[in-house]
């Protein structure tokens, strides 16, 4: 059984690049020895995995890679593979797609208190949730994937690299940021293809069937991930395309609960449900007002779509003023807190108000509040407290 897996494995190894490698390799901290990395499918998580154990500097033996679905695995358990591999002197033993596996954590937790071995796990980011169900989290660190940041598709793209910059960099010094990126390339000449196909690594593989590729990705997730993640009822599934294709009806969508469970057909309490199933397999992202409570019990005001790419490619027609939204949102929450505002569109780190509109959006709605920002689509560089909106692509 460990040949087969072995053998597979040095496939996938051979076959992996490391010409591109992307913000993980310099932000996660590997050393521990229960690791997840979670993400929605398509973000590049395997990627991830397979160049870390390529530039690992151990023996090629002492080292395994397996997804739960390889059909090897359907005849043993994630123990008795673990068991095996340390006999032989494994070092790092690697899973993917274990949330397909049931009782994952259980098993997780006995190879780690019985085995000296480093394992990293991945899966569904919704995983996170089902964790809390058993104690790993006096074990496991886990670190969540994000699909490419504008910056990440430019280094794609153009075969340059460009630094990471810190909110708080943008905000003070974004004239001269945007001045250098400026110098290096025009961002607008990649800007409209990002937001049309740039968030998934994969669309490197065949842009002509990206759209179609993120449908299947899309159609999984509802389908196959939540069903199994979290018992969603099957029949149930095509109320939640219905509340994805309203979406696309919006500019942007706020939420009215009580309208909204009646035109899909759910109640309150299934619907708030299915709101941060979506949301945890990464469909969409609700944005709340701030509250010190738990966020599950604050009701969302504003709902979107993930990413301009789900957006593009599941919308027929668009709102260039949702997508704006969508971006900024998508961008900077990956390490910041965002809630909604009264005042201006968004409050960030419950201390930056930010509103987003095109090259005219004026001060108008935000005017005499501190640290209160523009993020204008459409220029390449800002002034005084305006910023354009691609250059908050840049933060991770």
């Amino acid at each position: 059984m460990l040949n087969n897996l072995k053998n597979t494995f040095l496939k996938q190894l051979s076959n992996t690049t490391l010409e591109f490698k992307r913000y993980m390799h310099n932000s996660f901290d590997m050393n521990d020895k229960l690791i997840g990395i979670l993400g929605s499918r398509g973000v590049g998580k395997t990627t991830f995995i397979l160049q870390y154990l390529k530039e690992l500097d151990i023996p090629l033996e002492k080292k395994l890679y397996f997804s739960v679905d390889h059909f090897y695995v359907l005849n043993y358990s994630l123990y008795e593979i673990a068991q095996e591999f340390s006999k032989i002197g494994g070092e790092v033993l690697a899973i993917d797609e274990i949330h397909k596996y049931p009782n994952f954590a259980t098993e997780l937790k006995s190879i780690y208190d019985t085995f000296d071995l480093k394992v990293i796990f991945s899966g569904s980011s919704a995983i996170a949730l089902e964790n809390s169900k058993i104690d790993l989290s006096r074990r496991a660190v886990l670190y969540r994937v994000n699909g490419l940041s504008f910056r990440e598709f430019l280094e794609f793209e153009t075969k340059k690299r460009f630094p990471v910059y810190t909110l708080q960099e943008i905000l003070v010094n974004h004239i001269e940021i945007a001045y250098k990126i400026n110098e290096e390339i025009k961002p607008f000449e990649y800007f409209a293809k990002y937001l049309q196909y740039g968030y998934y690594p994969f669309y490197k593989q065949n842009i002509n069937l990206y759209s179609q590729k993120l449908n299947e990705v899309l159609n999984t997730v509802l389908e196959s991930d939540l069903p199994l993640i979290f018992k969603v009822d099957p029949l149930n599934i095509n109320k939640l395309k219905k509340l994805l294709a309203m979406l696309c009806q919006s500019k942007p969508y706020e939420l009215n609960i009580s309208k909204l469970s009646t035109k899909i057909g759910l109640n309150r309490a299934t619907l708030y449900n299915y709101l941060n199933y979506l949301e945890a397999g990464e469909l969409t992202k609700m944005i709340r007002q701030h509250s010190r409570g738990d966020k599950i019990f604050t009701k969302p005001e504003k709902l979107y779509l993930n990413n301009t790419n789900l957006s593009n490619s599941y919308c027929q027609n668009q709102d260039k003023g949702t997508n704006r939204e969508i971006f900024f949102v998508n961008q900077v929450s990956q390490s910041h807190l965002i809630n909604y505002s009264k005042i201006g569109d968004f409050l960030v780190d419950e201390k930056w108000i930010f509103e987003v509109g095109g090259k005219n959006k004026s001060f108008e709605q935000i005017k005499d509040m501190p640290n209160s920002f523009v993020v204008a689509d459409d220029i390449e560089i800002g002034f005084g407290n305006k910023i354009p909106l691609w250059l908050f692509g840049f933060l991770y």
